[in-house]
């Protein structure tokens, strides 16, 4: 097939989870036999964008996205039009190639764009974040997990102490959003990468038509996991990994202030990750036991995911689909998180119950951490394949494409 992938997270020179999974998919149908080409962002742009990226492909140029904000920071309210203006942006991008490809296939933040593609496109769009329902595309608000549904209220994620006015235009805004959204899974196809997505979606749009959806989890390329296991020897009792974007959401404040005083004495938390509250975590907790490794290059990541004796996902926001759960469960290391967003639906990939250990608060998490390192690393004989193999994914998305 001749597959078109379009994502304004591409190209750049760090790119996000989003990104990694387009590239991902990308190189995988290429292996394939498919032709693949991806449109991303042309302020980004430049003769090495595939290489950067890490894509064997070609990357086109698409769509300017440098000027983003429209002062709707300083004006106090999310602007009704921005949003539908740069989805239609990248529908008249993406239709300038349309006719080429066998199959368009969009990853970003703008759900509502598949309203702006005609319906004679084989269009299909995956959805990796609440940004579905929720503009600001997380669900989190305050340090806590949104679950407000008047779209009124969600003017407080724009203005702190919005007024009526504010309220009105953002609610106007949110509404015209969902609709738009609505009507862009009812006119297309949809992935959602956890059922918790489809199903948060519904929560706020209960009218909505999803017969056209379906629900295909993250993947990973588990032959390059397998390729960097460990043996036994190798794994270094009491490390303790966490990978990620440092800030609120991700929970690495909250997961530091209650492991504080109980680590043992051979134990030391390694964070791989940069952010917005790095500095200010990084000042309060860094030590002999604790250490921020900032940003590194993503063979160093699974490198030391392999060697760790434990891996903590410790967000306090709902992870759709968290891809390092994945890895973890593939490189058969034990991994504890929190039980929220599509986190649960993943201990479906255990090698071994309790392989994926779920807690309901952090200091739950912190105390099943705790009992874990009290023990000898856990090393299980890992098999030649993996559910959530990429080349497994493949098929079933192939399929989809040609419904």
């Amino acid at each position: 097939m001749k597959i078109l992938m379009v994502s304004e997270d591409l190209p750049g020179a760090q790119i996000g989870g989003l990104g990694k999974h387009v590239v991902t998919l990308s190189n995988a149908l290429l292996e394939s036999g498919h032709r693949v080409d991806i449109l991303g962002r042309s302020d980004r742009h430049h003769a090495g964008s595939a290489g950067e990226i890490g894509f064997r492909g070609r990357v086109l140029p698409g769509f300017d996205f440098s000027r983003p904000g429209w002062k709707e920071s300083q004006l106090g309210f999310f602007n009704p039009v921005k949003r539908p203006w740069f989805a239609r942006s990248i529908a008249r991008a993406l239709m300038k190639e349309a006719a080429n490809y066998d199959v368009v296939h969009y990853h970003g933040h703008l759900p509502m764009a598949g309203r702006y593609v005609p319906q004679d496109v084989n269009f299909v769009q995956t959805r990796h974040d609440q940004g579905s329902e929720c503009v600001i595309h997380l669900r989190f608000k305050e340090d806590h997990v949104c679950t407000a549904l008047d779209a009124r209220d969600c003017a407080a994620c724009i203005h702190p102490t919005p007024n009526t006015l504010r309220r009105s235009v953002s609610g106007m805004a949110v509404r015209r959003y969902r609709a738009e959204t609505a009507h862009s899974f009812a006119r297309h196809k949809t992935i959602f990468v956890s059922d918790f997505l489809r199903r948060a979606f519904l929560r706020a749009v209960p009218d909505a038509d999803l017969s056209r959806a379906r629900v295909i989890h993250n993947f990973i390329r588990y032959p390059y996991l397998l390729e960097r296991a460990v043996r036994a020897d190798q794994v270094r009792a009491g490390e303790v990994l966490l990978v990620g974007r440092i800030d609120a959401g991700k929970g690495f404040g909250e997961f530091l202030a209650q492991v504080q005083g109980w680590l043992p004495a051979h134990a030391r938390v390694s964070i791989i990750g940069d952010g917005p509250l790095r500095k200010t975590l990084e000042g309060r907790y860094a030590g002999p036991q604790v250490r921020f490794l900032g940003w590194l290059p993503y063979d160093e990541v699974i490198r030391m995911s392999a060697q760790s004796h434990l891996l903590v996902i410790p967000s306090v926001w709902e992870e759709p689909c968290g891809t390092t759960v994945l890895e973890a469960l593939a490189l058969g290391k034990q991994c504890l998180a929190l039980a929220r967003g599509g986190t649960p639906e993943l201990a479906a990939y255990q090698y071994y119950d309790g392989q994926l250990q779920l807690a309901q608060t952090m200091p739950r998490l912190v105390e099943r951490l705790i009992d874990g390192l009290g023990k000898a690393p856990l090393t299980v004989p890992l098999p030649p394949s993996f559910p959530m193999d990429v080349f497994q994914a493949i098929p079933r998305i192939l399929d989809f494409y040609r419904e």
